[in-house]
């Protein structure tokens, strides 16, 4: 994974985590949006990882 879509996936969950953090004092479905959101970010992220780690295995 290159460097820029790696930064662009730790600071979208980073800013999703900090938004759940902000949202638990105020409303607790919002906060678990916002929880649900990130960790399906940082799955996707893991995904995406995944599957372009394997297409650059198959071109040598």
């Amino acid at each position: 994974m290159s460097k820029s879509l790696s930064l662009l996936f730790a600071v979208v969950s980073i800013v999703l985590l900090l938004a759940t953090a902000f949202s638990l004092s105020n409303n607790g479905w919002l906060a678990l949006l916002f929880a649900t959101l990130s960790l399906c970010m940082t799955g996707f992220g893991f995904v995406v990882k995944a599957k372009l780690r394997k297409k650059n295995s198959k071109n040598p």
